[in-house]
């Protein structure tokens, strides 16, 4: 690294990236202000407590999830394949949260630099895998109400290839977070000796820096998003036309779920890429609302990580009753 001070942004969804300006880590919830003391104190609390909270959550409900998928040989649909994958993204994900509450509380990295490429390497797997994941659930649910309407089945569609498209998605995920990788190191700053896991760029540092929220803006949102738009649109123009011929209920339940956690989804993740927009085209100034409503961006885009386990009990009649069973076996157990 240069012995000036470097241009560094902590791209892990710990703040907003609006509030990425140099010589800042988003962990202590910087702002464009010169002086962000005063407003770090005022908001830096509640982060870490909706962290924890979501760390909790995720990791119990995930967990859940996953167990009931792997030892439940009916739930093992293709569509279940799917989900839990998308399970493993986010459970991986919550496992290395308290790593970032740790640094939020302590305002200072204390891991080392294996960890922080660790921890940096699988926030960003989630931030990709969540929607890459959630669009191949679009692309089986578009191929299943197409076949449906058409009244063909759909022999290809088997669990061995949904395992096939995971592994692939899981590939292709890992190639694109493999700059991150690549840039994610624990910085000293020369002022206060405080150690920081971040993304060090290098020369010339503005146009990396946009170059990087450009990547995350394209690959991670705008790409699959609109993949997924396209799907829906066509599905639903096929449905229109063929108002005679119905999804049997099991389909159209499932068809449901996938579009709500859809929903969610693109709910907890466009305020965060909108805010890449904002970081791009604007420079706004450090103010106490400004802080919060980066921390409350950034809590949302977490907050999917949880999420999802409580759509599936709420929808899903099959994961609802798994759900039951295991927690009644547990309690059992344990009286």
């Amino acid at each position: 690294m240069t012995d000036h001070l470097s241009f560094l942004t902590k791209m892990n969804k710990e703040s907003a990236p609006w509030l990425a300006p140099p010589h800042c880590n988003l962990s202590d919830g910087c702002c464009l202000a010169q002086n962000c003391t005063s407003l770090n104190s005022e908001v830096s609390i509640w982060p870490s407590l909706v962290y924890s909270l979501i760390c909790v959550v995720g990791l119990a409900g995930n967990t859940a999830v996953i167990c009931v998928i792997a030892r439940t040989p009916r739930m093992r649909s293709v569509t279940n394949v799917f989900i839990l994958n998308l399970a493993i993204a986010d459970d991986l994900f919550v496992l290395v949260l308290p790593a970032s509450i740790v640094e939020h509380v302590l305002r200072r990295w204390p891991f080392g630099d294996l960890v922080c490429k660790a921890v940096l390497s699988i926030d960003h797997y989630n931030i990709f895998s969540s929607v890459y994941f959630v669009a191949l659930m679009s692309v089986d649910r578009y191929a299943v109400v197409a076949s449906a309407l058409h009244s063909r089945c759909l022999v290809w569609r088997t669990r061995r290839l949904a395992w096939m498209l995971s592994v692939c998605v899981w590939v292709l995920v890992v190639l694109l977070v493999l700059p991150f990788t690549f840039f994610a190191s624990v910085y000293v700053n020369p002022d206060d000796d405080t150690p920081s896991c971040v993304l060090t760029l290098p020369s010339p540092e503005p146009v990396w820096f946009a170059a990087s929220r450009i990547y995350s803006l394209v690959l991670s949102f705008l790409l699959p998003v609109s993949t997924i738009c396209i799907l829906y649109g066509l599905m639903l123009h096929k449905l229109k036309r063929t108002r005679g011929k119905a999804l049997d209920r099991a389909k159209r339940k499932m068809t449901v779920m996938v579009s709500v956690v859809l929903a969610v989804c693109l709910l907890c993740w466009t305020p965060f890429h909108l805010s890449t927009v904002v970081a791009l085209t604007t420079e706004l100034p450090g103010t106490p609302l400004l802080a919060g409503l980066s921390y409350f961006i950034t809590c949302l885009s977490y907050a999917n990580s949880c999420l999802n386990p409580f759509l599936y009990a709420f929808l899903d009649d099959s994961f609802r009753r798994e759900f039951r069973k295991m927690l009644t076996f547990r309690m059992g157990t344990n009286s």
